[in-house]
């Protein structure tokens, strides 16, 4: 049953993230930092009311005074504003499909941050596997003439956000909720001055965009819950192919929902970065099928 509802979860996650695009469109006319702050702001209120509500209060202000913890979740705070600060922007400034490029190339990347911080060797169709990303990356720059920023910025924060994930044992609910934390006070702070200044966003768009804006904290909150939850049930491998349903949905809606260009050359420099893709995807498989039949083996 734990996997079933693993892949239900993760399923569930990837999706919230596909469809995300067409939220932030909806406050396409609130600038990108403040729709961030409220995200952090009505975050921490979620994320605290569930901590208080399954009793874990005191082991999480226990963990959030850990010095350790502290460093790390202030780090990974941070690469999730610049990717969330980025993404939002991204989306309504007519980038949905720049943006779903950085998290198709984000598992390579992941495999070269293995390399590098845990010693991982790279096997053939892996090497491979990221010389075709790396192509497709050089195509889009040269022949399309448009270096692609937004997806590597994209990919690289939250392969470094994932990688920080990875050496950290907090829960993905205490985890979350430290990180909100770090960002909550100067975002509440800002929102404060923003609306005595000049006037936020809230409040003065309607009722349902100031529903929008308080509904950020739980539209981003929950994927991340539902991951944290697929992650400890479900292979990991089972866990990286779903992830794929979230930046083929936001391509879907860039090019067929928004009318964004996915013209024949850009289309060449995707087509490398898949079949770079496709190779990472079919290693993989190949590789824990071999590791399985071994381990049987082995056994019998």
């Amino acid at each position: 049953m734990n996997k079933y509802s693993g892949v239900l979860a993760a399923i569930g996650a990837y999706i919230l993230w596909g469809v995300l695009p067409a939220y932030w469109k909806l406050l396409r006319g609130v600038p990108a930092y403040e729709i961030l702050s409220h995200r952090m702001v009505w975050s921490l209120l979620l994320t605290m009311g569930l901590i208080v509500l399954l009793g874990r209060k005191d082991a999480f202000f226990r963990a959030a005074r850990e010095k350790k913890n502290l460093i790390t979740f202030s780090t990974t705070a941070l690469l999730l504003a610049i990717n969330w600060l980025l993404y939002i922007w991204a989306v309504n400034a007519g980038f949905i499909v720049e943006a779903s490029l950085g998290y198709f190339i984000n598992p390579m990347i992941s495999v070269l941050f293995g390399m590098v911080f845990f010693r991982e060797r790279l096997r053939v169709l892996q090497w491979m596997a990221i010389v075709f990303a790396v192509l497709g990356v050089l195509y889009l720059t040269f022949y399309y003439g448009q270096f692609p920023w937004i997806a590597l910025v994209l990919a690289v924060t939250f392969a470094i956000y994932g990688l920080l994930h990875k050496k950290n044992s907090l829960g993905p609910l205490d985890g979350l909720c430290l990180e909100t934390a770090v960002f909550f006070v100067p975002s509440l702070v800002f929102l404060l001055g923003l609306e005595y200044v000049q006037g936020g966003a809230f409040g003065h768009v309607g009722l349902s965009g100031s529903l929008l804006l308080a509904g950020a904290g739980i539209i981003t909150t929950v994927p991340l819950l539902l991951f944290g939850y697929a992650a400890q049930q479900i292979p990991l491998s089972t866990l990286g192919l779903l992830q794929y349903l979230a930046p083929s949905i936001n391509l879907f809606l860039g090019v067929f929902v928004y009318g964004e260009d996915f013209s024949r050359e850009r289309m060449v420099g995707f087509l490398l970065i898949w079949v770079g893709l496709a190779l990472y995807v079919a290693e993989n498989m190949l590789y824990r099928f071999r590791l399985q039949r071994r381990t049987l083996a082995d056994r019998g």
